[in-house]
């Protein structure tokens, strides 16, 4: 899963070969602060004060992200996410021997409110006047002090648990988040900006059900994120790579069913659409190392198939761009990457077949 948050634009330069991230891979950023007014704020009614709550009590102290099927601990009644606690014998916070597990509905009701109430990007509000909907959506979300967009809040949460293999939290934070977007398309339409962000999340979702060994939810997972990012322009580095990557992961999918007429047709689209980033891109590096691991992997499929003259003239391709590639100094990271597809790809036009892995 990318630890990029697909609602921070993050710029990338010509020569970069990552987009930048911090932290959690969110944006963090201080509240500004704000003028003070004569009317007095709107205060939640659950206790969350808009400016100034702290909710570490909601988080678990294991994956670090808001309780998820929030159990409690028997006899010392700490409580932690179900999936992270299910691994320990121990309290991870007391020491004491856990005897058992209870499920505890009022706490989990409490983050579940949170999070309707503080953490969705579509929040809906009757207007008390004309009993009209109104949509509040651009309020930030405070969080241990920390203020960030709602989506990524729920992003944020999503990445933190599928760090800890929590991986039921994290597709619930990420489906909701995705639901919300959608609900913002079909308010405003195809926005560049929204169908990015959604075709990233949608990714993330599709990354979940594979860890949960899923494969057909995954594929239909990765297979909307092509749908949203392939209706935006083609010039932005970002998009194109988050792109091919799903284009890439429903191929290994289909590899590993062993439906290679299938794995082949996606691993050839995500090709093209690495190609045509490097006629946009002709100086970035990174776009020339995607390109010719397409090449491997569309090579890889054809000799399976037994096209092994398209299989060849695949393997030579990307030999020949991978060595004709002179990296720069500041792009030294890139050379191991560099040398080891053009190992395999030397390694197959010698007759040897290594596992193919890569993205």
């Amino acid at each position: 899963m990318s630890t990029v948050c697909p609602f921070v634009k993050a710029s990338r330069s010509d020569d970069a070969g990552s987009p930048r991230k911090s932290g959690d891979g969110v944006y963090d950023e201080r509240e500004p602060e704000v003028k003070k007014e004569a009317t007095v704020a709107a205060r939640c009614p659950y206790g969350y004060d808009a400016q100034t709550f702290k909710l570490g009590p909601l988080s678990c102290l294991i994956c670090r992200a808001l309780l998820f099927e929030t159990t409690k601990c028997v006899p010392c009644s700490h409580v932690y996410c179900k999936a992270c606690v299910s691994r320990f014998k121990d309290c991870p916070l007391c020491g004491a021997d856990i005897e058992g597990t209870e499920v505890d509905t009022h706490l989990q009701s409490v983050v579940d409110r949170f999070i309707e109430g503080h953490a969705r990007i579509k929040r809906s509000l009757v207007d008390a006047e004309n009993g009209e909907e109104a949509v509040e959506e651009n309020k930030k979300v405070i969080y241990e002090d920390v203020s960030m967009e709602r989506g990524a809040f729920l992003v944020q949460q999503a990445m933190r648990a599928f760090r800890a293999q929590n991986l039921g939290s994290a597709k619930s934070r990420l489906t909701l988040c995705a639901e919300d977007i959608k609900g913002q398309i079909e308010r405003m339409g195809n926005v560049s900006e929204l169908c990015s962000q959604l075709g990233a999340v949608l990714g993330m979702l599709g990354d979940c059900c594979r860890a949960m060994g899923d494969a057909g939810s995954a594929i239909t997972y990765f297979d909307e994120s092509v749908e949203f990012l392939s209706k935006l322009p083609m010039d932005d580095l970002e998009i194109t790579h988050t792109l091919s990557i799903s284009l890439n992961k429903v191929g290994d999918l289909k590899y590993y069913e062993e439906d290679l007429q299938a794995a082949r047709s996606y691993y050839f689209r995500s090709l093209n659409v690495r190609r045509e980033a490097m006629e946009h891109h002709p100086n970035v590096s990174s776009q020339c190392l995607d390109v010719a691991t397409s090449l491997a992997k569309v090579a890889d499929v054809d000799r399976n198939l037994c096209n092994e003259d398209s299989a060849i003239d695949g393997f030579r391709e990307g030999i020949r761009l991978l060595e004709a590639l002179k990296l720069k100094p500041e792009e030294a990271a890139l050379e191991d990457r560099r040398l080891s597809v053009l190992e395999f790809l030397n390694n197959q036009l010698a007759g040897g077949q290594p596992d193919s892995s890569h993205h």
